[in-house]
């Protein structure tokens, strides 16, 4: 199974250029859409920093400019109207998630919608929506060029046949697809922060360093980066705003430990920043 030919990303930051140039890479045509114009300008950028990497690994078969002569990124979202698929990629905001999703269904009438979203309901996001059996969660992962997985997200009114589809289109990707029922914080996400907030715990209570606490996932588990250095990329601020969710979804033990928070009040929010559990 191919990608649909033309796809639609909704928000340009580091998650949504990721996914443009995933979707490009598979021949896709690609509309980005950003909410102004040097938004936009800052989105391109951002596909083309990316496929100029993918070029000196020597993963592109096409030159870079070629590839972008495929991508667009405007303010406009009526051009999303011919798209076959449109993902969100927003901040984790329900609010915002949700107006964003409400217009792509204006704009893109035809189009499969989906979520991005690493924690928040997906049946909570479909409930404003008048095609919920067209919409789902694609939860990729930063960064998506490297990224080898996808999960997708099944909300309580997608169509079976969306599902076997998205397996598919990830497939197409050349990545590895696993499907959950929307429930708090999915699989990975559930996983990876109760790893993650254990992590910091022993870090605030001096059990060990910070690069040994992930030295001992990485050679005692096998994990490719510990959970702290992962934190660190994914941004302190995403992680807290996960384990908020959890916490109040699931129950305390998902309860952000003072060190977190703390780092997020300082603006210690990981690489972004140039500070976190590392310096970067």
């Amino acid at each position: 199974m191919t990608v649909p030919t033309s796809v639609g990303v909704y928000g340009g930051g580091r998650m949504g250029a990721g996914i443009a140039h995933a979707f490009l890479l598979a021949g896709a045509t690609v509309t980005l859409i950003e909410a102004d114009d040097n938004a936009a300008a800052a989105a391109t950028n951002r596909v083309r920093a990316s496929l100029t990497k993918a070029a000196e690994r020597g993963t592109l078969t096409e030159s870079v400019e070629e590839v972008l002569d495929r991508a667009k990124a405007i303010t406009d979202p009526a051009s999303l109207a011919g798209c076959g698929l449109v993902v969100e990629a927003v901040p984790e905001i329900v609010d915002l998630k949700a107006r964003v999703l409400q217009r792509i269904e204006v704009f893109a009438p035809n189009a499969v919608v989906a979520t991005n979203t690493s924690s928040l309901s997906v049946d909570q996001l479909a409930a404003g929506l008048v095609r919920p059996q067209r919409f789902l969660g694609l939860h990729f992962f930063n960064p998506v060029p490297a990224s080898e997985l996808v999960e997708i997200v099944v909300g309580a009114k997608t169509e079976a046949q969306l599902i076997t589809d998205a397996q598919g289109w990830v497939t197409a990707l050349g990545k590895t697809a696993i499907t959950v029922t929307d429930s708090p914080g999915f699989a990975s996400s559930r996983l990876g922060v109760a790893i993650a907030l254990e992590a910091m715990r022993m870090l605030e209570d001096g059990v060990a360093s910070a690069e040994d606490i992930d030295t001992a996932m990485t050679l005692g588990y096998k994990h490719p980066i510990g959970p702290l250095r992962t934190t660190d990329i994914v941004g302190l601020d995403v992680r807290l705003a996960i384990a908020e969710h959890l916490a109040r979804e699931v129950g305390d033990r998902f309860a952000p430990p003072a060190i977190l928070r703390e780092k997020v009040a300082d603006g210690h929010l990981g690489r972004k920043s140039g500070q976190g559990f590392y310096s970067w």
